[in-house]
């Protein structure tokens, strides 16, 4: 075992105790990663959590004697939520000098309650304008606060970037074990049976239990552009050529002009990167620069 092994358990504030917590860090963890969302209950309801505002902050006080590495997970652009509320809210996770922060601008998934409730009216819609100043509040705020913003939605203190999620990130391969738990080998995407029972009873009878799809080369480009632009590092042009040839980079080059001119992406020495003004646009950018069809 290597001495920088990083071992990250994922929770919500409701699944830990300070029982618990002291057995996952005896246990071998030593990241956690807690889904706090929100320290306001008016939130936490909106979005069905389970967990209440001051096991938020309960959870918090035990966990920080226990593990030096703690993330937490908070949410941006809820509905109804304004600006107050929001820098309260990063105030807050502040106050505990955590190694990283993850936030997430909030999604309406299909067939939810929080999607019912907009439709009727009963909550108001997402608003990306709100959203886009959250985030930017959100960046100006850590970032003064020594915190590396070095994936679209992730910060950390110096030296202490999550090393499974910046792998994912930098296209590494990566095994995944357990119950819906995915893979990748650099070709091939495998995802696990999610039913616990039968995933237990596929092992037993020595059958598949994943799913998996191959890559084509044209989308492996695609994700190399997507996660290469939501991070510090960018995408490195001379590796695109590398790995899919000079037609790849050309086009990927051809793509980018408008947001070049736009001053939303810029080329630091091989590598094309997301600017400051561009950052809550990564994603749409991305979908600029694929492929759909070689031409």
């Amino acid at each position: 075992m290597t001495d920088d092994l990083e071992i990250t358990l994922e929770a919500n504030p409701d699944d830990l105790s300070e029982q618990k917590i002291d057995q996952l860090r005896s246990a071998g963890i030593n990241r956690l990663s807690i889904g706090i969302q929100s320290f306001f209950e008016s939130d936490l309801k909106l979005m069905n959590r389970a967990h209440n505002e001051l096991e938020s902050r309960r959870v918090l006080d035990m966990a920080r004697p226990v593990f030096d590495n703690i993330s937490i997970d908070l949410i941006y652009g809820i509905p109804g939520s304004n600006m107050s509320l929001w820098q309260q809210n990063v105030e807050w996770a502040l106050e505990y000098d955590l190694k990283h922060i993850s936030a997430y601008a909030l999604t309406v998934e299909p067939k939810t309650a929080l999607q019912s409730f907009i439709k009727k009216g009963i909550v108001p819609d997402v608003d990306d304008d709100q959203a886009k100043l959250q985030f930017e509040y959100l960046v100006d705020t850590l970032e003064s606060n020594n915190y590396e913003h070095y994936e679209l939605s992730n910060f950390a203190k110096p030296g202490w970037y999550s090393k499974n999620n910046s792998a994912y990130w930098q296209g590494k391969t990566y095994l995944g074990v357990g119950p819906s738990a995915h893979s990748f080998d650099g070709s091939k995407r495998r995802w696990n049976i999610r039913n616990n029972i039968q995933y237990i009873k596929n092992i037993e009878a020595n059958q598949v239990f994943w799913e998996e799809e191959t890559l084509t080369t044209v989308d492996r480009y695609n994700e190399l552009v997507m996660t290469g632009l939501r991070t510090i590092w960018g995408v490195d042009m001379k590796d695109v050529e590398e790995r899919f040839g000079p037609r790849y980079k050309e086009y990927l080059l051809e793509q980018a002009q408008k947001h070049l001119k736009q001053h939303l992406l810029f080329v630091d020495e091989e590598s094309l990167k997301v600017s400051r003004k561009g950052r809550f646009f990564s994603d749409g950018i991305s979908a600029d620069l694929f492929m759909l069809n070689l031409k």
